[in-house]
């Protein structure tokens, strides 16, 4: 195959990968796209070639993935057009240079000539997975172990070592399935794939945690405020009358806005409106979370933050993991140009600590996260085992009718499957749901509809193995691997050896 059929080849696969992920759900799409680029990575002649190949595969990847970012940029940050496609193809090109790395390294000689080949390749995937999700903030979407919640027979292994974990036995079964098709001889891949596979069936059996107290009910609330209205003073009356009708239709004792649901500062917010909801909220032994920006004029900062009122003290929770370029500026001196570029509403928001706790709330104990901050497991747990509830708040209007919003269900899904708790989510535009802890969405809203989502949640207690080890135990899978390849490496052994 010459040079360019293989990177258009690569280019294809990536965005076929796609396919893999919400909207579509085919979970095993990946494993044959994986496979292919495998082979592609094994006939290269060069580790550059190789990683050129890895590159185009994820240019292909995210360039079909994340197009939803143009909506942001352009439709709402008001970016120009040929400005937000620049920037759009330069953090596809960056967020391809770690499949481009991980294809290099797995083709060094020493390694990509060895039986422990598809482990160490596996290893490396999984690793630069995780490397591009913690990187300057992280930006860990469309990792492919994403794509296996919640149906795949992988998804099984989701509580116990995480979507990294799941990253690493996709692509370890896509390595193994290259090896079958460029040596049909090999048919130990067949045992090796059937073992994981059925593995993850069986964990799919085990119920890690176990429900605690009684269901409570929860009411969900979309305003489908408009995003190019959200924050102008003129619509802010409109925005409020619709939640607080919303809030009142509802009976339930636990009821969610939105991120930033009330676009105000708390203290601008009418006393006598809030007292309203609170009211309302007491009247059912219940509470009530809205979201709003605070400020600390003391040390001139900004959070956002989500309230409580009701029958519970008042408690508060301050976004901790911020959106770059949408919720603060990195490295200012260089990047501060960009806010006058992007008309963002406060795009310079602080972070709140890292060691907030749980609300309690309707007689259960909610773990919120806001907005992307449930794209970060490894964060998610820091509230658990603590948690019986998991609340997402989001305001994924930022995304218009593209994929991105299916894609951040799909995320929750994967959080739910992780800790083994109910994943409630309010968005303004959607998509609002109730995951329960297997993943599964129960209930959800249309999207663009101004609606409340009302269901009954139980709660859960204990701990899941990826709980109680994060991501360690992934870690430890990764350099067991990667200690394997090594030793193969200088013993000698060459991938004619496998059998």
């Amino acid at each position: 195959m010459n040079g360019y059929l293989r990177l258009l080849t690569a280019f294809a696969l990536g965005m076929a990968t796609v396919s893999g992920f919400a909207p579509f759900y085919f979970y095993p799409v990946p494993v044959i796209t994986l496979a292919m680029l495998c082979l592609l990575w094994r006939g290269s002649k060069t580790p550059f070639q190789a990683g050129l190949t890895g590159f185009a595969f994820g240019m292909g990847l995210f360039g079909a993935g994340v197009t939803w970012l143009y909506v942001s940029l352009h439709d709402f940050g008001h970016m120009t057009m040929p400005l937000a496609v620049v920037a759009l193809v330069v953090l596809c090109a960056y967020l391809s240079l770690f499949p481009a790395l991980a294809g290099w390294l797995g083709s060094l000689r020493r390694l990509s000539s060895t039986w422990a080949w598809p482990g160490v390749v596996a290893a490396l995937w999984a690793l630069m997975e995780w490397v591009r999700g913690t990187l300057f903030t992280g930006f860990p979407w469309l990792t492919v172990g994403y794509s296996q919640a919640p149906d795949s027979p992988l998804a099984g292994f989701a509580p116990v070592i995480g979507v990294y974990g799941l990253s690493l036995l996709l692509m370890l079964s896509a390595a193994w399935l290259a090896c079958w098709l460029e040596n049909r001889q090999h048919r130990r891949v067949w045992l090796w794939l059937g073992s994981i596979w059925f593995t993850g069936l069986g964990l799919q059996q085990i119920h890690w945690t176990q429900p605690e107290g009684e269901p409570v009910t929860v009411s969900l609330l979309q305003g489908n405020v408009p995003q190019n209205m959200k924050w102008e003073p003129e619509h802010l009356a409109a925005t409020m009358q619709t939640y607080a009708r919303l809030v009142r239709e509802s009976t339930s004792r636990l009821i969610v806005t939105p991120e930033i649901s009330f676009p105000l500062f708390v203290e601008q917010a009418p006393q006598d409106f809030l007292e309203l909801l609170a009211e309302h909220a007491r009247a059912r032994q219940g509470d009530v979370l809205i979201g709003m920006v605070e400020r600390d004029l003391a040390n001139d900062s900004y959070y956002n933050t989500m309230f409580s009122l009701g029958s519970s003290p008042g408690q508060s929770y301050r976004k901790y993991h911020l959106v770059p370029f949408g919720e603060y500026i990195p490295l200012k001196p260089v990047f501060g140009w960009i806010i006058d570029v992007l008309h963002i509403p406060l795009s310079d928001f602080s972070r709140g600590g890292l060691d907030q706790q749980p609300m309690a709330l309707a007689g259960q104990r909610v773990a919120i996260n806001i907005c992307y901050e449930d794209v970060f497991g490894e964060e998610i747990i820091l509230q658990l085992p603590q948690a019986s509830l998991l609340v997402n708040v989001s305001n994924d209007a930022w995304f218009g009718r593209s994929i991105g919003p299916r894609q951040h269900l799909q995320i929750s899904q994967m959080r739910a499957l992780e800790t083994g708790r109910y994943m409630l989510r309010a968005t303004n535009t959607g998509v609002t749901a109730i995951i329960d802890e297997r993943g599964r969405v129960l209930q959800q809203l249309e999207m663009f509809t101004t609606a409340g989502l009302h269901g009954s949640v139980q709660g859960f207690g204990g701990a899941t193995p990826y709980v109680r080890f994060g991501n360690n135990l992934v870690f430890a899978l990764i350099g067991g691997l990667l200690l394997m390849g090594g030793l193969a490496a200088f013993s000698g052994k060459r991938k004619n050896s496998v059998k």
